[in-house]
Formats: structure tokens, C-alpha cells, sequence
């Protein structure tokens, strides 16, 4: 397998899939540039040494071409990290993108605009009625990967190389993330982001010094369940907090109050107990919790047990007492994964949970425990914190990571390792 420290860019053009689906706000401008900075020593590498650069990515989701969408947004952010003036192709599929592409020179940057504009790149069909018949769907789904066989034929025709460095879109099977790898069978690696995501999940999943803790937060046990019962296997404490403690502490009687709680998921979540003891995993939750009058943040706020939260209020954040003992538990481990927030973060009264939480890491990093940080919310308070480059290694792909944590093979993933 080519790796892009030893692979040859002198005089190539190198194709590479970024995720550079990052926040905008009204004007426009990025609210959070983690993504991009992320991508930019890859990008590097390839100029560096020799080759030139066809960056493309997605951003949104858009039903077709929009000026809300369009990557000419961001060109100046990535000129400012790159340190080069980026050539911009306004259609992917144009005569703009072929000629520019075909007329690069050595240390060039030509940036695809959004792949999403068009259908092909995630090989659904759009504007199908509700009410057609099943043969009009299987017809439309086999029109449609001809169509994306086409789309990815074209985008690799632009490069003589391809470079995978989309972590965040490695569990999808798109035109430009796994199908495109084929079209190099002998010139596809991993960018830097692609490498480093692995081994940082990698270390945690095969080879994590113990004790190992997971804190894993977040609203629904629904969602949570396939990676809580797969790191029964790997971690010695998990640490469970957010919404989803009260369908834990209702399935054993406690009073939650109007806490979050899915009622249907109260079985589910009495077997993960017995798995965990059964596995010598040693769980905590909540304790205390800081409960709410109302789900706002001037709402009047209350401690209390989380197993007799008063009626008619709700659990919204980890009390200070809950959030000691965890952090006992976090200094005494020697590798930790957080994903999730522990709170009601959005909520700058309920967020001090997950800043602490943050802060901790921050901290027993600096000790030489390995941290690895993945997850919307539980990225963006180290981040809004200033300790993102204080843990250990921080994921850029949400989904992603909890896939390949469940122990999903990524079609991203396998398309590069594909011989």
C-alpha cells in the first residue's frame, strides 16, 4: 500500500477528498475551521514535494447547485492556511474543471466546487414522488449507478493520483470517498487526517495502556448502544453521562421528573448493566445532577439526586459532587475516550459539566495519559476552551468514529487498503 511519505508527487496531480464541510454563519464567514486546519499538512506534503493539488469535498447538503452552499465560500480560508492562491472550478463536472486540472503546473491548487451539487456523488436519486411503485425506484436506483460510475470516471480522469483524507465521510460509500480508489489501484493512500484517525482509534480498540475509561454522553441510549456494548470489551470504567442517564435511572425505579427519558429503551438499558458486570466494567453515572425548572438556560436550578428529581422539573447537567468522582476515576486511568457531552452544553448555564470534563483532559494529558476526543459537542467544547491541542488527538468525523469504534468496516477505508 503507497503511503504519501514515500510516494512520488514530482509532476503529479494529486486528487484529494477533504472534509471541508465546516460551519458557516449569515455572512458567510467560518464560525469553526477545525476541519480545514486538520487537512492542510496534507496538502502541503504534496506540494512540497512536487505535485500539484485538486482539493474536493462537500459541504452541506444541498439538493442541487446553491450559492449557500458553494465552496467559493472558504477559498480564503484555505488560501490563508495553505499559503497558496487557489484556483477555483465552479462545476466539478464542467469543461472549467477539466481544462484547469488538466492545466496545472507543479505547486498549483485548482478546488473542486461542492460534489454534493450533484445526485451521483451519494448515488441517490432525487425528486422521486412518495408515491411511485417499487419498479420505478429499483429503475431509478439502477439509472443512478450508472450515472455515478460516469461522475467518478470523470473525477479521476482530472488527477494521476488519489489521496483519501475525509475521515469524516469514511463510513459512506460515495463517488469521490471509496468508489473513485478504484481508478488508482497503484497511486491511493491515506492523507495524514485518514492515518491519524486510525491509529488514535486504533490505540484505544488493540492497544490501550490500562486502566482505560470511556465517557460516554449525549441525549439517547438509542444511539449509544452499539459502541457502549463493543468498548465493554476494551475499557475497565465507563463514565455515562447526559440525557441518557434517565433511562437508566427510571429502569430501576428512580423519580427523573420531566427528564429525557425513552421509555422503550428501559430494558435495553437494565441489560447494558448486567453486561457491564458481567464484562468487570465498573459504570457510573450521574449521582447528583443539576436539575432545571424549565429546559432554558435562565431556568431555576436545583441539586439533586438524580433518582428523585422533583416533579415537573428536569435533569439538565452533572452537579459538582458527580463531576469530583469522575474526575477520580479519569485521573486514575492511563487512557481515556470521551464522546458525548454530559450536559445540556448548548445551554452556557448547563455547560460547565462539559468544559470540566474538557479541562480534566486537558490536564491528566499533560501527565502522559492518551486522550482521544470525537464527537460534535465533546469536539467543540475543547475547542471553544482552548485545550484542542492539549488532549491527545482530536476526531474530525463524528459518524465515522462511532463506526469504526462499533467495529465497522469504513468503505473509505477499505477502498485505500483494497489491493
Amino acid at each position: 500500500m503507497q503511503n504519501i511519505d514515500n510516494y512520488n508527487f514530482t509532476g503529479k496531480r494529486a486528487i484529494v477528498r477533504v472534509d471541508f464541510n465546516v460551519p458557516l454563519n449569515e455572512s458567510f464567514q467560518i464560525t469553526d475551521d477545525t476541519r480545514i486546519r486538520a487537512a492542510i499538512p496534507t496538502l502541503k506534503k504534496v506540494l512540497e514535494k512536487g505535485g500539484s493539488l485538486i482539493i474536493m469535498s462537500h459541504l452541506g447538503r444541498p439538493k442541487g447547485p446553491t450559492d449557500k452552499y458553494s465552496l467559493k465560500h472558504i477559498i480564503p480560508a484555505i488560501e490563508e492556511k495553505l499559503g497558496a492562491k487557489v484556483k477555483f472550478a465552479t462545476d466539478c463536472m464542467g469543461e472549467d474543471a477539466k481544462e484547469l486540472s488538466a492545466s496545472l503546473k507543479p505547486g498549483e491548487v485548482l478546488l473542486l466546487e461542492n460534489l454534493r451539487f450533484y445526485a451521483e456523488e451519494e448515488g441517490k436519486p432525487r425528486g422521486l414522488a412518495e408515491d411511485v411503485t417499487d419498479e420505478v425506484k429499483k429503475a431509478a436506483k439502477a439509472e443512478m449507478k450508472e450515472k455515478q460510475k460516469e461522475f467518478t470516471k470523470k473525477l479521476a480522469s482530472y488527477a494521476d493520483c488519489y489521496i483519501n483524507d475525509a475521515f469524516g465521510t469514511a463510513h459512506r460509500a460515495h463517488a469521490s470517498t471509496a468508489l473513485i480508489a478504484k481508478h488508482f489501484p497503484n497511486d491511493k493512500m491515506f492523507g495524514y487526517v485518514m492515518e491519524g484517525e486510525i491509529k488514535a482509534i486504533d490505540k484505544v480498540l488493540k492497544s490501550p495502556e490500562h486502566p482505560v475509561t470511556a465517557i460516554i454522553g449525549g441525549a439517547k441510549v438509542s444511539s449509544k448502544i452499539a459502541i457502549i456494548e463493543k468498548l465493554f470489551d476494551v475499557v475497565d470504567n465507563m463514565i455515562i453521562g447526559g440525557g441518557m442517564v434517565f433511562t437508566f435511572v427510571k429502569a430501576q425505579g428512580g423519580k427523573i421528573g420531566n427528564s429525557l427519558c425513552e421509555e422503550d429503551q428501559m430494558e435495553l438499558a437494565l441489560s447494558i448493566l448486567e453486561k457491564a458486570k458481567a464484562k468487570g466494567v465498573k459504570l457510573y453515572y450521574s449521582g447528583e445532577v443539576i436539575a432545571a425548572d424549565s429546559f432554558s438556560n435562565d431556568a431555576k436550578t436545583v441539586i439533586c439526586p438524580d433518582n428523585n428529581i422533583p416533579e415537573g422539573w428536569l435533569g439538565m447537567d452533572a452537579a459538582p459532587s458527580t463531576l469530583k468522582e469522575w474526575e477520580e476515576v479519569l485521573r486514575a486511568s492511563k487512557t481515556v475516550l470521551w464522546n458525548g457531552p454530559v450536559g445540556v452544553f448548548e445551554m452556557p448555564a448547563f455547560a460547565n459539566g462539559t468544559n470540566k470534563i474538557a479541562e480534566i483532559l486537558a490536564d491528566i494529558t499533560s501527565h502522559g495519559v492518551f486522550t482521544l476526543v470525537g464527537g460534535g459537542d465533546s469536539v467543540a467544547a475543547v475547542t471553544q476552551m482552548g485545550f484542542a491541542n492539549k488532549v491527545s488527538y482530536v476526531s474530525t468525523g463524528g459518524g465515522a468514529m462511532l463506526e469504526y469504534l462499533e467495529g465497522i468496516e469504513l468503505p473509505g477505508i477499505a477502498a485505500i487498503k483494497e489491493s
